[in-house]
C-alpha cells in the first residue's frame, strides 16, 4: 500500500496512491492510526473511498506530521564518510530532527537568512508501526510500518559551528519528507538494493544502492533500541550516500530558484523547489 497525506479545504485528509491516482479514504491521519496500533495494510483494505484526486492537484503533507522522534543517521555510506573526512565510525552516528524542520512533497525548502551554505542529502526513511527496548535484529523488521523518501537539507556553517550538528540540521523548513509512505509488502526486504539517487536542477548529484548501507535497517533500530525506547509512528532517517555539496570543489550549494529531487526505485519522487527565508519586518 501506498499512502499520501494531504490537506483539503482546510482539513487534514489520508489517501491510497493508485497509478497516479489518489483514493481518499477520509479525515484519519497516519500518525493516529500508528498511535492507536492500527495495521495499515488491513486498513486500507477495508477502509470506505470517499473520492478520488489527481496526484497533481493534491497539497501534499509530510507523511508524518507528529512524530515522537525523527532519529537521523550520520556517516552510513563509507563514500559519504570518506569525502566528510571521517574516520567510518563502528557505532551509528545519531542525531535527532525536530518536526519544525519538516516540510512536505513540492512545498519549498526554505535557506535561511543566516547563511547561503544550504547543502541536499538525499536518504531513505523508515517509519515504525510498533517499538520497544532491546529489540532483537532479527525482529526488527517486524516494527516497520513502511518506508518513505527524505531531503537532509543541512546548513553545513551552523552544522560545524560545534562539533554537535543539532543546529545545522533543524533550521525550519529545511527536511523534506515524503510524498508517500509505502509499507514493506511493496519493498524488498529492509529495504535492500534500491536505488538512491538526488538530482539538483535535474542533474544527478548522488547515486548509490541502500545495499552499500554501512549499518542496514535491521541493525539500526535494534542498535537504537537498546538505549531509547522506540514507539509508533517513530522515523528513522537512514543516512546519505557521497556528492554533498559542500564536498565538492567548487561548492554545490542550493540556492533560490533551484529544485532538489530525491528518488528511490520504485517510489514516487520527493520534488522540493529552494526559496529564500522572507526578511523580517
Amino acid at each position: 500500500m501506498r499512502f499520501v497525506q494531504f490537506e483539503e479545504a482546510g482539513q487534514h485528509k489520508l489517501g491510497l496512491l493508485k497509478e497516479g491516482n489518489v483514493n481518499v479514504l477520509g479525515p484519519a491521519s497516519l500518525d493516529d492510526l500508528l498511535a492507536k496500533g492500527v495495521d495499515l495494510v488491513s486498513y486500507a483494505a477495508g477502509a470506505e473511498v470517499t473520492g478520488e484526486r489527481s496526484v497533481e492537484e493534491l497539497k501534499f503533507l509530510p507523511p508524518l506530521t507528529r512524530s515522537g522522534k525523527v532519529i537521523c543517521v550520520g556517516l552510513n555510506y563509507s563514500d559519504h564518510t570518506k569525502e566528510s573526512n571521517y574516520e567510518q565510525p563502528n557505532y551509528p552516528t545519531l542525531f535527532l530532527r525536530v518536526n519544525t524542520s519538516l516540510v512536505a512533497h513540492n512545498e519549498p525548502i526554505v535557506r535561511p537568512n543566516v547563511s547561503n551554505a544550504l547543502d541536499y542529502e538525499g536518504e531513505l526513511a523508515v517509519v515504525l508501526k510498533s517499538g520497544g527496548r532491546h529489540i532483537a535484529k532479527a525482529d526488527a523488521l517486524s516494527h516497520v510500518a513502511g518506508y518513505a523518501l527524505f531531503n537532509d537539507g543541512s546548513v553545513r556553517d551552523y552544522q560545524f559551528k560545534t562539533p554537535q550538528w543539532t543546529v545545522g540540521k533543524n533550521f525550519d523548513g529545511t527536511g523534506a519528507f515524503g510524498p508517500e509512505l509505502v509499507t514493506p509488502d511493496e519493498v524488498p526486504h529492509g529495504a535492500r538494493g534500491l536505488q538512491l539517487e538526488t538530482r539538483l536542477n535535474g542533474e544527478v548529484v548522488q547515486s548509490a544502492s541502500t545495499d552499500t548501507m554501512v549499518f542496514d535497517i535491521e541493525t539500526l533500530i535494534s542498535t537504537i533500541s537498546e538505549a531509547i525506547t522506540l514507539e509508533a509512528g517513530d522515523i528513522i532517517v537512514t543516512g546519505t550516500p557521497s556528492g554533498i555539496g559542500w564536498a565538492r570543489e567548487p561548492k554545490l550549494l542550493m540556492k533560490p530558484g533551484d529544485v532538489c529531487e530525491v528518488t528511490v526505485e520504485g517510489f514516487m519522487p520527493l520534488r522540493n523547489p529552494i526559496v529564500q527565508e522572507p526578511a523580517r519586518g
